[in-house]
């Protein structure tokens, strides 16, 4: 039975397009992008895995892992207390509370509420820029999403790999700028990068993100996957309105 769920005077209930799935925003928050919806369908996971999402935000990253895979148990961690207080309203929304749960902590503190080496899968589409890179967006809520305000890539890497045994898979979005750093990154703590997909606005337009894939402890051999292109001639590409379920 879905849960009676309250929604303020400043927010918005919007339609994920996917599976009936809906999430709770604020008018003049952060709002979701595209850019969970590429991680999703780049991940690879298996039925009855533990997966965690680092700075899940509104909780559109567990929200679709859990009606698009057979994950057992979905933890999304978020540092803002309003945002983790809406993701969790969106999970009972959508009567997904017996699989995802929502944890209102510093992913730089996540040794307090999670073990080590209790999840199989880590997701992450964190913060794209360094704190003193470019205009902060208005608001803190944005500006936190945006920037790293509370916590970088380090600390995303180093979270993710505490939080995976030997073979875990973690999967990140991440500006294509930043490929060098992330890759080294992710090799300084154990997490060797596997595969790689270049994203692209449109044919012809240099690579604006990444999606990467490591493993704890593998060997190394990573393969680059074709390019995914979001647009089409008229909206978006035929593959991203597969992800969407519209294909």
């Amino acid at each position: 039975m879905v849960a009676e769920v309250s929604l303020h005077s400043d927010e918005t209930l919007d339609d994920l397009r996917l599976g009936g799935l809906r999430v709770i925003q604020k008018k003049d928050g952060y709002r979701f992008s595209l850019d969970p919806l590429l991680l999703c369908a780049f991940a690879r996971i298996q039925p009855d895995e533990t997966v965690c999402d680092l700075g899940c935000g509104s909780g559109v990253i567990p929200l679709m892992l859990a009606r698009t895979t057979g994950a057992r148990r979905i933890v999304g961690i978020e540092i803002q207390p309003e945002l983790a207080d809406r993701a969790r309203r969106s999970v009972l929304l959508n009567d997904l509370q017996d699989r995802v749960e929502v944890l209102h902590q510093d992913l730089r503190s996540a040794r307090e509420v999670l073990a080590p080496e209790s999840c199989q899968v880590v997701l992450a589409n964190p913060p794209y820029r360094r704190p003193h890179s470019g205009r902060l967006a208005p608001g803190e809520e944005r500006a936190r999403a945006r920037h790293e305000l509370h916590g970088g890539l380090d600390d995303f890497l180093s979270c993710s790999a505490y939080l995976l045994g030997t073979g875990g898979r973690f999967f990140m979005v991440h500006l294509a700028e930043r490929l060098a750093e992330l890759l080294a990154g992710m090799r300084q703590v154990g997490l060797e990068p596997k595969r790689l997909r270049c994203v692209h606005s449109r044919p012809g337009e240099p690579a604006c993100l990444v999606l990467a894939e490591g493993r704890r402890g593998a060997a190394a051999g990573m393969a680059v996957e074709a390019p995914l292109f979001i647009h089409g001639e008229d909206g978006y590409s035929a593959e991203v309105l597969d992800m969407y379920g519209e294909g």
